[in-house]
């Protein structure tokens, strides 16, 4: 079996889906690995590193999709104007694995459907103990909560540690977190680490502990929450009544911080409006917000995302696709994850698809020409 590693496509796209330590797991796996030339270049992983381990450089990308299965950052969905250029390449019975975005873009995975590709999408894996090593949604947000403090930091008018100075005493920064998933307990972390004064805000009261074991304060709002988190542990969509007196409560907090990353999302939704063009212009200028849901529609009002915004003196940043500006660590953590959900799909060299496994069932979106996930199906119809 042959397993290949394609270059990404989609604009900005620096990390790989497979980096050169993991290739002896597969081979030793009775695999063959091919990678695209240049293709781990962008994420600081050359050719000859990928060589030295045993891969196969492949030059040319119509050979390199002869292969049996395709480990991708981006595919379908998570590459709709790119990733078009693919689609007459891949074939019947090949298998992808990747980040595909079906829940916001599940047209795209229908046209892999109709090629007859075999597709697992990466972002609807279970959260159960057994996941864990597999998710790539946790890895990638890992990544983005760090990066958002050091955007945070280098855009702020002001330090953000407490400093004893010959000039007297420098306060330190104010940190207010919105959310507080796998991104916001991180950047609660690097805010707390940096010696800002960090509070957080969660809809789902659980998380209370977790933020204050990383030393932030966690900020209660009095709000009915009882519904506010799913089975899978994921936050659910509450209704307009409760997102407007969460605004308004929110903005009140806003006010006294000199930093918010907000990281609040629900899978396939559009990202809640938490903090309104109104709280903006009560922060004081120099303050800085980074909207780490900004791909989806942002959780501040004036958020555009992958631009800079600047409101009375407040700088609003919506990047997009954080977990690519650190790609060398990115490609790791992406790369360890697709292999350990490899392994459990491939034994001995085989495809074992079995159903009642329900990593495999929750992830598999389409195979033998049809869409099979019926949360895909419900959104196609």
């Amino acid at each position: 079996m042959i397993i290949a590693v394609p270059r990404e496509t989609f604009p900005g796209e620096r990390r790989v889906a497979m980096i050169p330590a993991s290739v002896p797991v597969l081979i030793k796996s009775g695999m063959e690995v091919w990678i695209e030339k240049n293709a781990g270049l962008s994420a600081g992983y050359p050719d000859d590193q990928y060589e030295a381990k045993g891969a196969k450089i492949v030059p040319e990308r119509d050979s390199l999709f002869a292969a049996d299965v395709l480990f991708q950052v981006r595919a379908a969905g998570a590459n709709p104007v790119a990733g078009q250029a693919d689609l007459s390449r891949y074939r019947a019975g090949q298998i992808v694995i990747a980040s595909a975005d079906p829940l916001n873009c599940p047209k795209e995975s229908q046209e892999l459907a109709a090629k007859g590709v075999t597709l697992f999408s990466l972002e609807l894996l279970p959260r159960i103990t057994r996941g864990q090593s597999m998710d790539v949604l946790s890895s990638m947000a890992t990544i983005a909560g760090y990066r958002a403090v050091l955007l945070a930091a280098d855009r702020m008018t002001k330090i953000f540690p407490m400093l004893m100075t010959a000039a007297g005493t420098v306060t330190a920064a104010r940190v207010f977190v919105i959310g507080a998933g796998v991104a916001g307990l991180q950047a609660i972390a690097t805010a707390k680490r940096l010696g800002a004064v960090v509070s957080a805000y969660d809809v789902r009261p659980a998380v209370k502990e977790q933020i204050q074991s990383l030393g932030g304060k966690f900020i209660e709002l009095e709000l009915e929450t009882s519904k506010s988190e799913d089975q899978g542990g994921y936050a659910q969509q509450m209704d307009d009544e409760f997102y407007r007196k969460q605004r308004a409560l929110l903005a009140k907090v806003a006010s006294e911080s000199d930093a918010i990353i907000t990281t609040a999302a629900i899978p396939g939704k559009k990202s809640p409006v938490l903090i309104t063009a109104e709280a903006v212009r009560g922060m004081a200028p120099g303050s800085v917000i980074i909207d780490l849901a900004a791909e989806r529609g942002g959780n501040c009002e004036l958020t555009k995302c992958g631009e800079t915004v600047v409101e009375n003196g407040v700088t609003i940043l919506g990047p997009a696709n954080l977990a690519s500006d650190l790609p060398t660590h990115a490609s790791l953590m992406y790369s360890k994850n697709l292999c350990n959900f490899a392994a459990n799909l491939i034994k001995k060299g085989n495809v074992e698809m079995n159903m009642d496994d329900e990593i495999i069932r929750d992830t598999l979106v389409c195979r033998d020409g049809q869409v099979v996930n019926p949360r895909i199906q419900q959104l196609l119809s």
